[in-house]
């Protein structure tokens, strides 16, 4: 199998937001991207259509150019390296694609005909990831050739800032096509996580969680949709930049989570109640860092430096959005122009 190291050349079948997104990253990293625009159209209205996806490119890179994070030559440069073409054009060429990436609708039947399209083209050891996040892969795999080389790479939007992909493989998928596809992700400066084929993979499945109980809050008037969101900007969103949602509960002790849990549940719904595992780490005395075991195992961590860095970069967090506490602030006048100077460097809440 083909070191990732070696792969400068991806293709994507789709040209909507997603494909254009993917192309985009790997177009900025430095890699070659052909953009497949699958769907038949005649020659004029396939013109049109590649110039307009070009031109979503280009204005995605141009607003970074505004942003001052690239040149407008580097600008340029990243979409010089994007190609769009029809299917008939890809098929003389995609027996060379070492990986695919499948970005057509979200309909059985629209990615039924790429992976069939796919398996007269392509070579029998091309990697294809479906960026669905609506099969499961073990769903994908019974209508692919060659199985063994299909797994889910699902983006989130915008694909090309979002560095999170999560990778769902199942026990079909060989595991040099996994190891493989997060080496060339890594090589693009993305954060990839591999997980079983699950509905919602690990982000949506959370999100849609927390943004129904959101909605929820703004029905029962509990507070406005801006009071909400500050809190979820302010306070809920921070903290799980820098811990995540399992290391929080470690680092809490998972019997704030069990009691809040049911009582949460008694007054809220059994939707709340702890799952089996944080009941078990309860009765386990799996508490958390206080114990020395949780949902990490914290037997061989120094604690103290562990502690210390995790609060060093929420206080450089603070600090970047304006947010830190502010060192005899209660005492400047709103709106001096010297506030943020009296920011004390590296100041951190008592508690993250």
């Amino acid at each position: 199998m083909t070191d990732a190291t070696q792969i400068g050349h991806v293709h994507v079948v789709g040209a909507g937001r997603m494909g254009q997104g993917i192309a985009l990253a790997f177009a900025f990293a430095g890699l070659r991207a052909t953009l497949i625009d699958f769907k038949e159209r005649d020659a004029i209205a396939r013109e049109a259509f590649a110039r307009s996806a070009l031109d979503g490119i280009a204005r995605q890179l141009h607003a970074q150019a505004a942003l001052g994070r690239i040149t407008q030559q580097q600008a340029d440069e990243a979409l010089s390296r994007i190609d769009i073409v029809d299917r008939a054009r890809a098929s003389s060429t995609l027996g060379q694609a070492r990986v695919v990436f499948e970005a057509v609708p979200e309909v059985l039947d629209a990615k039924r005909d790429v992976f069939a399209w796919l398996g007269e083209c392509a070579d029998t050891r091309t990697i294809i990831a479906s960026t669905t996040s609506t099969f499961l892969v073990t769903d994908l795999q019974r209508i692919v050739t060659h199985p063994d080389r299909l797994l889910n790479a699902h983006w989130l939007n915008p694909a090309h800032l979002m560095p999170l992909v999560e990778v769902s493989r199942s026990d079909a998928t060989d595991a040099g096509v996994v190891s493989q596809l997060v080496e060339l992700l890594k090589r693009i400066g993305k954060t990839p996580v591999v997980c079983a084929p699950s509905a919602g993979y690990i982000v949506p499945r959370i999100q849609a969680l927390a943004m129904n109980e959101a909605a929820r809050m703004v029905e029962e008037g509990v507070a406005s949709a801006e009071e909400i969101d500050t809190a979820i900007r302010t306070g809920f969103g921070l903290r799980f930049a820098v811990l995540g949602l399992l290391e929080f509960i470690d680092w809490g002790g998972c019997d704030i989570l069990y009691y809040a849990s049911h009582y949460l549940a008694k007054e809220k719904g059994e939707r709340f109640l702890p799952a089996r595992i944080v009941s078990s780490n309860m009765h386990e005395s799996r508490k958390g860092l206080l114990d020395g075991a949780g949902f990490y195992d914290y037997g061989d961590v120094d604690t103290a430096a562990y502690v210390k860095s995790r609060l060093e970069a929420f206080g450089r967090m603070l600090e970047h959005l304006g947010l830190a506490p502010v060192f005899n602030g209660a005492n400047v006048p709103s709106g001096a122009d010297d506030l943020a100077a009296t920011n004390a460097c590296g100041a951190t809440p008592a508690s993250a």
